[in-house]
């Protein structure tokens, strides 16, 4: 059940049972949804059975009238075995149709009018998922960077919110059926090690950069000696005319990018009015009194900061050629970036052209749809796509860069704002997530950054200097557990993964093996004096043993972010040249710990 924002309840759960037996097994339970305006309560019944039968039925009343823009069922399929291969699709008239799931992610909605999708999970054998209750339809939630394609009940063709009226029950039903013969199972433990080699050169690691958003360039400066630490080779730094914010941080900028020898790369959201070459000469004005001059400006107009549904009308707004030639018309030093401030989603549905603009960006945020650990790692999943799919739209010639993204929400295209989340909990579309200050951080970044650097981007920007986003610590306005009780300068495990993998950009980056993926990660370069500069992360809350042959027999040095070191990776700023020697080709990882390891 999710708001007239797009914010998802959280169920409370009550009277749940279990009955199971060798052949069958059923879960019973009644659940409510709430808030100030609205309840809703539904009984759920889930049965399964030994032949891999399972069904999930639900009915629900509204104790009052409810405003919704989704109440009902959500089926997801996984990306593994399933991208681009084959699907039977029955709609709801009974008509039948063979298709695939797509490779290149789908801006519209791959299939609509659904009662039924089968598809091949192993050779010869089919699972068969029904839906059954409304008419379902699919969006290729990759656009979010879901790792899944989801199937919806309610097409979005109908109007949102809609409200459902107290008393008036819905009943819905999923039906899942696997056709064929089984084979056993794999030995998959989750205490084998996992072999990681380490391949040939296959590119350049992109340049680390660092977003600046307007609130935080003050807070930036005062630490600025934190800062130089980071390195960050270009930084994105905001303007907002929508609201008149960034033209007195411009000397910030400006000082910010003279103590760290950062680039700056104006991220600039125009009112998105007729006339945008007046309010890009005031601007330029502005920067130039500021003595800013930016290595790229990148445009959006304001009426792209809110998604638009396939099939809708588009806002009035001025063309491509219109805000293209006013910028370069303003600013005629900078690069040219177009695409969308927001996610990709936004970029997949309007295409600028590439021969208008220097480089596409777009950003992107892990908890559109869902906050918890193993959903928010998954979305790294989706990154190959999202590259694989912009390139194929604004070809392989284009410079490419991505961010800032982080793990909170910096903008919410599809509701009225950014979810609140003053209790440090794990919740969809907000700006503050509570493992942006821990190692789950650490693990992502390396695990984001191996991701799109394998994928040949030219640049990626992560978080902020502090705030929500973050890497190094200010007292704020929101609750900061362990780091409010300190009373000196401190940093989070991020700023260590950011400060290392920006010592790595523009260096040889080597190609990557692994025996398992999906529980490391892991990204290489060589640099200047032919070391190789190994990262590390286990994606897992479990311990996870990681087997580098490179390793073995050669002089190697690594330096460990783990649990146990926490308070020396807040307070220690140096900490990785705490480096010790390592003998043995086995590492050991805790739970979302990250390792660097130097091989001579």
């Amino acid at each position: 059940m999710r708001d007239e924002n797009w914010g998802t309840f959280t169920p409370v759960v009550e009277d749940l049972k279990l009955d199971q037996t060798a052949e069958e097994f059923s879960v019973t339970y009644r659940a409510t949804c709430s808030d100030a305006a609205r309840t809703l309560v539904y009984d759920a019944r889930i049965t399964g059975g030994a032949d891999g039968s399972l069904s999930f039925e639900v009915s629900a009343e509204p104790k009052t009238d409810v405003e919704t823009n989704r109440t009902g069922f959500i089926v997801l399929h996984p990306l593994k075995g399933v991208a681009g291969k084959a699907v039977k699709v029955l709609h709801v008239d009974g008509r039948e149709e063979a298709s695939t799931f797509p490779e290149a992610i789908d801006p519209m909605c791959p299939f609509q009018d659904i009662r039924a999708l089968s598809h091949e999970i192993t050779p010869g054998v089919w699972a068969t998922c029904t839906m059954e209750g409304d008419t379902f339809e699919m969006e290729d939630q990759r656009n979010w960077s879901d790792a899944s394609y989801k199937t919806y009940v309610r097409p979005l063709s109908r109007p949102w919110p809609y409200v459902l009226k107290k008393g008036h029950s819905i009943t819905q039903a999923v039906r899942l059926v696997i056709s064929g013969t089984v084979p056993p199972a794999a030995d998959r433990a989750a205490t084998r090690p996992v072999r990681i080699d380490i391949g040939k050169v296959s590119g350049k690691f992109p340049d680390m950069g660092l977003g600046v958003p307007t609130e935080e360039a003050a807070h930036a400066l005062e630490r600025v000696d934190l800062l130089r630490r980071l390195d960050p080779k270009w930084l994105v730094c905001q303007v907002d005319l929508r609201n008149n914010k960034g033209n007195r941080e411009l000397d910030a900028y400006r000082q910010l990018a003279e103590a760290t020898g950062a680039d700056v790369a104006l991220e600039i959201i125009i009112s998105g009015g007729p006339r945008p070459l007046d309010e890009l000469k005031t601007l330029a004005k502005a920067a130039d009194q500021a003595r800013l001059t930016p290595n790229a400006v990148a445009l959006f107009p304001a009426q792209d900061m809110k998604s638009v549904l396939p099939g809708s009308k588009w806002p009035e707004m001025p063309s491509f050629k219109e805000i293209y030639g006013a910028a370069r018309e303003a600013f005629p030093g900078a690069k040219l970036g177009g695409g969308m401030a927001t996610y990709f989603t936004e970029l997949n549905r309007k295409r600028p052209p590439a021969d208008l603009i220097d480089y596409v960006t777009h950003t992107t945020c892990p908890n559109v749809h869902a906050a918890d650990d193993r959903s928010v790692m998954e979305t790294i999943e989706t990154l190959p796509y999202q590259i694989l799919s912009t390139r194929s739209f604004m070809g392989d010639r284009i410079e490419y860069r991505i961010g800032p993204s982080q793990l909170g929400c910096r903008e919410n295209p599809y509701g009225k704002s950014t979810a609140a989340n003053s209790d440090n909990r794990r919740v969809c579309l907000s700006r503050i997530d509570p493992r942006q200050r821990g190692l789950f951080n650490a693990a992502w970044m390396v695990a984001y950054a191996a991701a799109v650097a394998q994928g040949g981007i030219d640049a990626i920007a992560f978080g902020a200097p502090t705030g929500p986003f973050g890497h190094i610590y200010r007292r704020a306005e929101f609750a900061q557990p362990y780091f409010d009780t300190l009373n000196r300068p401190a940093v989070y495990p991020s700023f260590h993964v950011f400060a290392g993998l920006s010592q790595c950009s523009g260096a040889d980056l080597l190609d990557m093996r692994f025996s398992d993926r999906g529980r490391l990660a892991a990204l290489a370069v060589r640099d200047a004096v032919d070391t190789v500069v190994l990262w590390v992360a286990n994606l897992t809350a479990d311990e996870i043993v990681a087997e580098i042959p490179a390793i073995a027999g050669r002089s190697a040095s690594i330096v460990e972010l783990k649990a146990d070191a926490f308070e020396r990776l807040s307070l220690t700023p140096d900490f990785l040249e705490s480096e010790s020697e390592i003998s043995g080709a086995k590492l050991a990882l805790d739970a979302y710990a990250v390792t660097r390891v130097k091989i001579n």
